[in-house]
Formats: structure tokens, C-alpha cells, sequence
């Protein structure tokens, strides 16, 4: 059996994944995919974590997916191989939990789609953007152009997907396409940081939040928005957590009288 390519570790009810195959400067293989679902599986059974961080070990985040042997395996064909391949990004676009990519260095074409699929991209100092689909003569998969064209319009979709732009921490913190570049070691403490404050919360009710949110995309209008929203604020107006949380509010009004 080969050696594992994922770490994970929970700190202060943050699941933390590592793409731990530098050699290869964590290119995607279908193990390393089927590695990904496991330890995301474990994780979010796990009910002391209430947030994930992605991230890569050594200098590169994810550079893209061995595409060798796409025709082998998960059923011998093109189309199940690529399905396959997607599961590596998928499964955290799949995750109720809030998710955070931290983006360490190259994410490249697949290294994309996983940085994309996650809630929030947060990207060191060293870290590159590069889709590099069509430099490598496919078309672009996984959801890409229209994950890209959500967060960041068609003119930037157009200028890294057709264009081959390749951008760097700050140039995506500027198009959108990354909440906050900051300096290479700051990055993973920061993602943490992030993730706790999520983690900290009840973690039914970060789930309901962070499904109301995919939600809105398909609401077009507010009173909409205001149904959509009704139920789960009532359901969450019941919950012991928010009644202590109340109650020390008041008891801190009280004390300042």
C-alpha cells in the first residue's frame, strides 16, 4: 500500500487537510481523490469539528491532476476517470461545513477547482493562480468557468480561462477572487483564526447558515430572501444557545446600569 498523501488534524475544533505529496507538488491522483472523501468523511463525523482548512504541503498548494490515466480505473473510461478526479474538489464544494482554502503556493487547473470549490480562499504571498486548461489542450472541468464566472465576472474568467493570466496573491485578493493575501506565514494561522470563529458556533446552526447562503443564488428577489430566511432564524430563536447568549447579554446590560 502506498504511502498516505492527506494529514489532518483538528485544532480548536478546526479540521485541518494537508495535500501532503510535495514531490509532485500535490497534483491530484485518483488515490490521493479517494484519500480527500475519506478524511473529509472522518472529519465532519467528528462532532467536535465545526470548520474545515484546506491546504498543501511544501511550496505548492494543489498543481493540477495526473492526467495519465484518465482512461483507467473507476470504470476504464474518459468520463468516469475525470468524474473521479473531481471528487478531490468536490467533496469539500459537497462539505455542510464552512470551508476555508488556504492557498500556500501554485494552484493550478484541478489546485483551482479546489481552492474555488471551498467559502472562502484566503492566499499566501508565494501563492499563483493558473488555470492553464487550455495551454494544456482540454477544456476546462469540474464547474471551473462557472465557479470563476460567479466569484469574479466574465472579464476575469475570460482573462485567466482564454488568456492564460496568470495571477499572483495580491492580483487575486484585487479581482476577488481571494478574501486576503498576506504573507506566507501568516496565512495557515490565519485561516485557522477564521475557521475557529465559525467552529465556535453551534454547529447546527452554521450549517443552516451556510446552506441558507447557496440558497440565495437561486432567490431573486427580497421577500423571497425574507421566507427563505424565516424558518431557520425561529428555529434558531428556540435553541439553548441563543437563549444563554441572551441571557449574558442582559445580565451585561444589568451590570452597567
Amino acid at each position: 500500500m502506498s504511502d498516505p498523501t492527506i494529514r489532518s488534524e483538528v485544532i480548536e475544533g478546526v479540521g485541518v487537510v494537508t495535500l501532503d505529496a510535495p514531490a509532485r507538488r500535490n497534483a491530484f491522483d485518483l488515490a490521493m481523490c479517494d484519500e480527500v472523501c475519506a478524511v473529509v468523511d472522518e472529519l465532519e463525523a467528528d462532532p467536535s469539528v465545526g470548520a474545515l482548512v484546506v491546504t498543501g504541503a511544501g511550496t505548492a498548494f494543489c498543481a493540477g491532476a495526473d492526467l495519465s490515466h484518465l482512461g483507467g480505473g473507476h470504470g476504464g473510461s474518459h468520463r468516469d476517470g475525470l468524474l473521479a478526479v473531481y471528487e478531490g474538489f468536490l467533496r469539500f464544494a459537497r462539505s455542510p461545513l464552512p470551508t476555508i482554502a488556504a492557498v500556500n503556493g501554485a494552484a493550478v487547473g484541478a489546485g483551482m477547482n479546489l481552492a474555488l470549490a471551498c467559502d472562502v480562499r484566503l492566499a499566501g504571498a508565494s501563492s499563483r493562480f493558473d488555470t492553464r486548461f487550455l495551454q494544456l489542450g482540454i477544456h476546462p472541468g469540474g464547474g471551473h468557468t462557472w465557479m470563476m464566472r460567479n466569484l469574479v465576472g466574465p472579464q476575469t474568467t475570460a482573462a485567466t480561462v482564454l488568456f492564460g493570466e496568470v495571477l499572483s496573491g495580491a492580483e487575486a485578493e484585487r479581482t476577488g477572487l481571494v478574501w486576503r493575501c498576506v504573507p506566507d506565514d501568516e496565512l495557515l494561522p490565519l485561516a485557522i483564526e477564521l475557521a475557529g470563529r465559525a467552529a465556535a458556533a453551534p454547529r447546527e446552526l452554521v450549517e443552516r447558515v451556510k446552506a441558507t447562503i447557496g440558497d440565495m443564488g437561486s432567490i431573486t428577489d427580497h421577500v423571497h430572501a425574507v421566507d427563505r430566511e424565516l424558518g431557520d432564524q425561529v428555529w434558531s430563536v428556540g435553541q439553548p444557545a441563543f437563549a444563554e447568549k441572551l441571557a449574558a447579554l442582559q445580565r451585561k446590560i444589568s451590570s452597567t446600569s
